[in-house]
């Protein structure tokens, strides 16, 4: 009896006796060499526990540094505010309005309809086309963003195939026993969503756009809270470098992410179409013909047709969204000198370019009634003022301002692994690894944060702890820090196995019912997929990008 309370009280209170007692158990960290460097590897310790058991939320976690950084010691409370707002965070704020825009006016919607439709809606053609959508999606707009986004379009999707009778979405359930009681139409809705199995088909949509989801959100700089953290960090600890610019960001991942999906896509489809497998019953079930192929287009076309015309609102949004796509571009293009040169000699960057478009956001209003004010027609005249494309209100309902304190709790972190000599210590203590080729040191580092980031339910909280220890020991063996850094952001992102490695796995897992272990299954071949594409590609596009060769002097 007295087991069973003590593992009843550990189930409901287990977080709030994690937080109490895993700090004390740490304490032998600092307490043997009670220096700056350990106090700090304390903290660090203890953030990385909070991070990976979710005991605290992720954002509360990053506050950690304000209280602990200034009363150990560390780092003093105004160098420690400063982080969490950098130009990084500015910048991703920015990239953030910029998104809630394009989704508030359902722009982006709109386009994955066009893309599907030109794309095909062939079962093989219809899901390479949901999952280029998403991932071109997902450059722009968070992971779980894009995720919510194209699920309910490819549900609909099958759903009206399945009801043209060209297609199956769910296995059929086992019959009920006829000596059980009757049950009602509600008990027998519930137990169909506990118990409905999805068909391979359903399975390899479904999951080609979590998937497609993951891997665009590292094709652009701003896709990814992750890639984000590396920019935060990397201009950090190298404050001389040249930066990670928005240019240089795609032509290196946009290749690299193009790979991976389609890879990945084959992938599914022989795991879960038959594809190359032509009298397997995979492949049987998806030969839907004709028919099915003009029902998923009749979908398609019925859900623009109900969307209407392309409305003021939707243009003025999609212009402002190439106009900062633009700026980025343009800011610093290498070839020709760019807009910011030619206004100032002052650093200006990607989060300025950012704000100046979320400005016009706020100005320009979503209806175009003020084009009719001297009209001479009073009807026509407006009567009140239009909103803008954007309101404040909106905002702050849509974005993450948790994930903001998150990027900021890992900007305080490198600065003071850097300024307490913490990274540098951890550098010193694996230079043995950094004695094995570099490119071995790379894969080693690379296939940890893939392994770790399965298990976690935040990405950038693994980019975190890892990148700054990265940096260091990048210095202490002399490689160019992008070689080491980049690949092992990337490979946080690489989050694919299980329902509670990233949200979109989460969203997807629980749209199609799908369970753990064929996620963890077919999850193993992407992440595969994926290390294979970064270990083949980076070591030679890179360098083509940043002279990785050698070792910097704005680096020592």
């Amino acid at each position: 009896m007295a087991c069973k309370l003590i593992w009843t009280n550990w189930k409901m209170y287990w977080k709030t006796i994690f937080v109490i007692v895993y700090p004390l158990v740490l304490l032998p960290v600092f307490l043997l060499s009670n220096t700056s460097a350990y106090r700090c590897l304390y903290i660090v310790l203890i953030m990385a526990g909070y991070w990976v058991c979710e005991a605290l939320p992720l954002a509360i976690t990053a506050l950690i540094p304000m209280v602990l950084f200034p009363l150990m010691g560390v780092l003093d409370s105004d160098k420690t505010s400063i982080c969490y707002f950098k130009e990084t965070n500015m910048m991703f704020v920015g990239g953030l309005i910029i998104a809630v825009a394009v989704e508030h006016c359902n722009l982006h919607r709109r386009m994955a309809l066009h893309v599907i439709k030109i794309v095909g809606c062939s079962p093989r053609k219809l899901n390479i086309g949901l999952a280029t959508v998403t991932m071109m999606v997902s450059m722009w707009i968070s992971n779980t963003a894009a995720t919510a986004m194209m699920i309910p379009i490819v549900e609909a999707t099958l759903m009206e195939l399945e009801a043209q009778g060209v297609g199956k979405m769910w296995e059929p359930l086992p019959e009920e026993d006829a000596e059980a009681a009757p049950k009602t139409a509600e008990a027998k809705e519930e137990e169909w969503q506990k118990q409905r199995k999805p068909t391979n088909a359903t399975m390899c949509y479904f999951m080609s756009t979590a998937y497609a989801a993951c891997i665009g959100g590292n094709g652009c700089i701003i896709g990814s809270g992750t890639n984000l953290t590396l920019k935060g960090i990397y201009e950090s600890r190298f404050q001389d470098s040249p930066g990670v610019g928005f240019v240089e960001w795609l032509f290196l991942n946009v290749p690299m992410m193009l790979i991976m999906l389609y890879l990945s896509i084959l992938w599914l489809q022989v795991w879960f179409m038959g594809l190359f497998r032509p009298k397997s019953e995979d492949a049987k079930s998806i030969n839907l013909g004709r028919e099915g192929e003009l029902a998923a287009k009749q979908v398609i076309h019925n859900k623009l047709v109900e969307m209407g015309p392309m409305t003021f609102h939707e243009k003025a949004v999609g212009f402002c969204f190439i106009l900062v796509v633009l700026l980025w571009f343009f800011r610093k293009p290498q070839l020709i000198p760019g807009w910011a040169e030619m206004i100032t000699d002052h650093k200006v960057k990607d989060a300025t370019a950012a704000m100046i478009v979320v400005f016009i956001l706020f100005i320009i209003p979503s209806k175009p009634e003020f084009i009719y004010m001297f009209s001479k027609n009073e009807e026509k005249r407006p009567k009140k003022a239009s909103e803008g494309l954007i309101t404040w209100k909106i905002i702050q309902q849509r974005i993450p301002w948790g994930l903001v304190f998150l990027l900021g709790g890992g900007f305080a972190v490198a600065d003071a692994s850097k300024a307490s000599g913490m990274s540098k210590l951890l550098g010193d203590t694996l230079v043995k690894v950094t004695e094995l080729p570099k490119i071995y040191v790379m894969m080693v580092t690379c296939t940890f944060a893939a392994f770790i980031t399965q298990f976690t339910g935040s990405n950038v909280a693994v980019a975190n702890v890892i990148l700054p220890v990265l940096s260091e020991m990048a210095v202490t063996a002399k490689i160019h820090p992008m070689f080491l850094m980049m690949p092992a952001t990337l490979s946080c992102s690489f989050s694919y196995c299980l329902p509670v490695s990233t949200p979109p796995m989460a969203i997807t897992a629980d749209a199609c019912n799908m369970s753990s272990s064929k996620m963890f299954k077919c999850g193993t071949g992407v992440v595969i997929i994926s290390l294979a594409t970064l270990f083949a590609v980076f070591p030679f596009l890179g360098p083509l990008i940043w002279n990785l060769e050698e070792f910097p002097d704005w680096a020592a």
